[in-house]
């Protein structure tokens, strides 16, 4: 069976670059590029790829965040996350997004190859140590929301408050936690809603009178 593959990568030379080493494996097809979240949108609705190897950062927001619209609207579309770096918070929203696995760009040629014949297949890349930290956070979440006023807020409504109370602007809070502007004005909303507060100062308020030792 033919392996249907969409790469999204903000970068030309990295896409053709995949898409030239890709090309070479028997079983695989690549059914179109991308280059911005949007477009990936876009093109895994209209080429319903099996595996798709996304950036995490793209230019337009996050790799992730098209991931979680991805497989929420086609959940056999399978995902790799790509990115030059390791880090355990875009692990866990990958995880959370849905994502099959997450692959390190310098990992070689023939390595990722095998990966997207793995995820093709139904495997997963996660490795059981990663997953065992996610459902430890998760369980953690859990127990905050029963006995800490906090509670009401996600893992990621929680960091993001955290980011609001150091001063930093939508902007700059969506490049850190890997989503789109858009996304985070509206968890900004939430996180208002939720704490019964009107304006990000309260919020900053809010979260340097529950950890003093934290700069606003």
């Amino acid at each position: 069976m033919t392996t249907r593959i969409l790469l999204v990568d903000d970068h030309d030379v990295v896409r053709e670059g995949l898409r030239a080493l890709l090309s070479r494996r028997d079983g695989f097809e690549i059914v179109g590029q991308a280059a911005t979240a949007r477009e990936a949108v876009t093109e895994a609705a209209n080429t319903q790829p099996d595996v798709i190897v996304m950036d995490v950062r793209l230019p337009d927001g996050s790799g992730i965040e098209a991931c979680r619209t991805i497989r929420e609207a086609r959940p056999e579309t399978r995902v790799i996350m790509l990115t030059s770096y390791a880090d355990e918070d875009a692990v866990f929203a990958s995880i959370l997004a849905g994502a099959a696995g997450y692959v390190l760009k310098q990992t070689r040629g023939a390595a990722l190859a095998d990966a997207i014949a793995a995820v093709a297949r139904g495997e997963s890349l996660l490795d059981p140590a990663v997953t065992q930290k996610v459902l430890e956070r998760v369980r953690s979440s859990n127990v905050r929301k029963e006995d800490d006023p906090l509670g009401a807020l996600t893992e990621q409504e929680h960091k993001i408050l955290v980011l609001i109370a150091e001063g930093k602007t939508n902007k700059e809070i969506a490049e850190e936690v890997y989503l789109s502007d858009k996304t985070v004005k509206n968890y900004v909303s939430n996180i208002l809603s939720k704490l019964n507060l009107r304006r990000r100062s309260e919020a900053a308020a809010f979260i340097a009178r529950r950890e003093p030792g934290r700069d606003s």
